[in-house]
């Protein structure tokens, strides 16, 4: 008697070296996939808890200026950097997210001279001084995005000059010119303005309080913004900055794609306007000027174009680095007309390395560091012996990580 044979299992088809690359350069890599990256995430995180827990008032001032302008040129680069579209008139759209803030708010007036405001929560102030700001910049849009390049440039330059008489004669709202005074963000009786008691056991200084809110809110537009240019919204922006005629040609609307960009841009600086104006408690109109956009500008050019890390590390660069030299002077300050004071040094020192860091590393701070983790890398393989490859690449694609400065808005005709 035959034992009944079972029919031979189909066989699966190995999968070959080839097909696996394909699918791993198919799918897109993690933020953090590889161990270096947590690593790195690891100690930031225990640094920040040590600064946390040590730094003065006075650091921590620095340091939330700083996190507040990296918001700003996340907004910008995502505009200038990642679209290609010309903006001087980040500062117009900072402004109108802090009035948007004061006027939500802000204490309700007790006379016909006090500026307008609702004593409305933080938690409507904050997100609606984005919304508003995002939605200015909707109504702008489609005029200011029909011009191209420098032309582009003047009509943002415009905006800056044109919210700058507004704000100065729009007196219930901003003030006038002697500005007014913007509400800090509070819980009903936690108030980030004074020092409060967390469980009964922590005393938190104003300091740390914003330190914690800031980096959040940071931490939160920098991972918005990095998702957003790995998405197909993304891969729109980036092809429009690099070629329109070509980003037509394969079907992308040019008009939604620079109109998703100014939009999304605007929000991220309503949020930073009204951050800083909420942080500085005080402003008058005549710091929302000129030479805020500039600062921005420089920020991302020095820190690395159409780059997240090179946003913050270039808010660090223009706006840390200026607070830290007037921290530690390097020579008194000087009463006589003759010889250099103590405040003009700092200036020329800041100048000078501005100018040397453009010449020598003209793809910003996260040129540098590419560099540094490309000699690196050769390094190691050097000392595993073998034949050497060819010369490592120093540049990745963003969507590989993070830390990239892939093209140089500066080389192309509709972005700076």
């Amino acid at each position: 008697m035959s034992t009944p044979t079972t029919p031979p299992t189909p066989a699966t088809p190995a999968t070959s070296s080839a097909q696996k690359s394909v699918l791993a350069t198919a799918t897109p890599p993690l933020l953090l996939g590889s161990a270096s990256r947590r690593v790195t995430l690891l100690i930031g995180i225990l640094v920040l808890i040590a600064f946390f827990a040590t730094a003065s008032e006075g650091w921590l001032r620095i340091v939330n200026y700083t996190m507040i302008a990296a918001i700003a040129a996340l907004a910008l680069n995502v505009l200038s950097g990642y679209t290609g579209q010309v903006s001087l008139g980040i500062a117009f759209f900072m402004a109108i997210g802090a009035y948007t803030a004061a006027v939500l708010g802000g204490d309700l007036p007790t006379s016909s001279r006090d500026p307008f405001g609702l004593g409305l929560s933080f938690l409507i102030w904050l997100p609606a001084s984005g919304i508003v700001a995002a939605l200015v910049g909707a109504l702008i849009g489609p005029t200011a995005l029909r011009l191209k390049g420098f032309y582009l440039g003047i009509v943002s330059l415009a905006l800056v000059f044109i919210g700058h008489y507004l704000f100065l004669n729009a007196s219930p709202i901003t003030g006038g010119p002697q500005g007014r005074t913007f509400p800090a963000p509070a819980f009903g009786d936690f108030s980030f303005a004074n020092q409060n008691n967390v469980l009964s056991v922590f005393a938190l200084t104003p300091g740390q309080q914003y330190f914690l809110l800031i980096l959040l809110l940071l931490a939160l537009s920098a991972l918005f913004v990095y998702n957003v240019m790995r998405s197909r919204s993304g891969r729109a922006f980036q092809a429009v900055r690099d070629n329109e005629v070509g980003a037509a040609i394969m079907g992308i609307n040019l008009f939604e794609a620079k109109m998703g960009a100014f939009i999304l841009s605007s929000f991220l600086a309503g949020i930073s306007g009204a951050l800083l104006a909420s942080y500085s408690r005080y402003i008058i109109p005549n710091y929302w000027d000129l030479t805020l956009s500039i600062q921005f500008v420089a920020a991302i050019i020095v820190g690395g174009i159409a780059n997240v890390w090179g946003s913050i590390l270039g808010a660090a660069f223009v706006f840390a680095i200026p607070r830290v030299i007037d921290q530690f002077p390097l020579l008194s300050p000087s009463s006589s007309s003759t010889g250099i004071s103590g405040g003009d040094l700092n200036a020329l020192i800041y100048g000078f390395l501005i100018i040397v860091f453009l010449l020598f590393e003209p793809s910003g701070v996260i040129g540098l560091v590419h560099r540094i983790q490309g000699l690196s890398r050769h390094n190691k393989h050097n000392k595993k012996g073998g034949t050497t490859a060819e010369t490592p690449s120093l540049s990745t694609s963003d969507a590989d990580t993070p830390l990239d400065i892939e093209y140089s808005t500066l080389n192309t005709d509709e972005s700076v």
